[in-house]
């Protein structure tokens, strides 16, 4: 299922957020800074990622529903999906 891009802005800016993060955490490391802070930084990126994958998820489940009802929701595609994220 193909998602418009209304649908999905909040996520993307999530996850353009985590990106920049993720860049900060990288200079870190070049920059030689303590592995513990770095790690730390790391592991919220990772949580960024994370919610913004279930927040996706989220969103295609709420588009089926909406446009095709319960039945239309592939419950074992769903679970796939979310087991992708784990």
């Amino acid at each position: 299922m193909k998602l418009d891009p209304d649908e999905v802005k909040a996520i993307t800016t999530r996850l353009k957020r985590a990106n920049g993060h993720l860049a900060s955490v990288i200079r870190m490391l070049e920059e030689g800074a303590d592995c513990e802070d770095a790690l730390m930084q790391l592991a919220a990126v990772n949580k960024a990622i994370g919610r913004g994958g279930y927040a996706l998820v989220a969103t295609g489940l709420q588009k089926c529903l909406v446009e095709g009802g319960p039945d239309s929701v592939d419950a074992k595609k769903m679970e796939k999906l979310f087991l992708a994220l784990a």
